[in-house]
């Protein structure tokens, strides 16, 4: 495991790239770049690196015959100017890409009285360059060190406070110079927790993250919904897999989040039968029911949940969420202040947390 220290981002200028690349020799050991390795003027990075290295570039022969044998695979003749992807720094050696024309780029930049930087640039499509750092560069990395080392990450997901309440309800956990570290990030109001471990063996830190979560999930309770990349949609779809309940909604406060994110998520189909979006449409508590009712006998559904602004809003700007099922029905009505991009998500995700604690007080005796 590598911890990644720099991140830099340069645009389509060659001086600016030769500085980026100069200056990353000098401070990493190993480099990670994307992007550049197209067939344009404006595709920089094996000029760039072959500068930094003080070489020639030089054409490789059979990466041009595999480049040349993608295009008639595809019916189609190769431009003269994608014989530009065939060009390498002298020395250097390509990364097979399985899905893009453009083969990434391995090489030694050497320096002075030490070891030389390792590079790998790999394409900027993460169609390809994703597949193609997990199965060469990573890989290729790990092989770098002299003794084994690991690096695990373990995140969390919640949805309900805000950031500085959630780190009060953790005292300490955030601490800098504690191991493992425990980082905290927002996106459009939910809250992820990153526990990271380093150790010599996968297990070890395996084993000291579990108490550190263990602690985060007993201190947060419900507060924490998910885990690793799952968004609330994925829970609740799964959730109401579970149960065999299928459910109904109408957006007029997410502009159509609501029902997408949950129209994508795994087995969707089992579960989200009809999602109804229209403009920003103000309904009080009871209005809300009433549609809920009315979507749920029409569209034949275990559930249906509404949301939309709401009339009553004590000078604040608020949504009003409702939920029927056949035997109760529940609104609750919450603050959506910021800007209009978060709003619309955290309006959905309050929607969408609403149905998850409904489910699974639902299951309490």
């Amino acid at each position: 495991g590598d911890e990644v220290l720099y991140h830099t981002t340069v645009g389509d200028d060659l001086r600016a790239n030769l500085s980026v690349f100069a200056s990353a020799n000098e401070r990493a050991d190993v480099v990670v770049a994307t992007g550049g390795l197209g067939p344009t003027a404006d595709d920089l990075t094996r000029e760039a690196l072959a500068a930094a290295a003080g070489v020639e570039l030089e054409r490789d022969e059979a990466s041009l015959e595999r480049i040349r044998q993608m295009f008639a695979d595809r019916g189609r003749r190769m431009p003269q100017r994608n014989e530009l992807q065939a060009m390498f720094p002298r020395g250097a050696t390509a990364i097979r890409n399985e899905h893009g024309t453009a083969p990434g780029v391995r090489m030694a930049v050497p320096r002075e009285g030490r070891p030389p930087c390792q590079v790998f640039a790999l394409p900027g499509v993460p169609a390809e360059m994703m597949p193609m750092f997990e199965e060469t560069v990573a890989p290729a990395i790990a092989k770098l060190h002299q003794r084994p080392r690991v690096i695990r990450h373990r995140r969390l997901k919640c949805f309900g406070v805000g950031e500085s309440r959630l780190e009060e309800m953790l005292p300490g956990m955030f601490d800098r110079g504690r191991e493992p570290r425990v980082g905290i990030t927002v996106s459009k109001a939910t809250i992820t927790l990153r526990i990271t471990a380093t150790g010599e063996t996968d297990q070890a830190c395996l084993d000291a993250i579990r108490p550190i979560e263990e602690l985060a999930r007993h201190t947060l309770g419900d507060l924490v919904f998910g885990e690793e990349d799952e968004e609330l949609q994925h829970v609740v779809v799964r959730e109401l897999v579970e149960r065999s309940l299928t459910l109904v909604v109408a957006d007029h406060a997410s502009h159509g989040l609501l029902p997408g994110w949950l129209s994508v998520a795994d087995q969707a189909g089992l579960a989200f039968q009809f999602g109804q979006v229209g403009p920003a449409r103000p309904l009080d508590e009871q209005a809300a029911v009433a549609l809920a009712v009315d979507l749920r006998s029409a569209q034949q559904t275990e559930v249906a949940l509404v949301l939309a602004p709401a009339t009553v809003t004590h000078g604040v700007e608020s949504v009003v969420v409702a939920l029927v099922t056949a035997d109760a029905s529940e609104t609750r009505v919450f603050p959506n202040l910021g800007h209009p991009d978060i709003e619309h998500a955290r309006a959905a995700k309050l929607a969408l947390n609403q149905l998850r604690l409904h489910l699974l007080e639902a299951d309490e005796p």
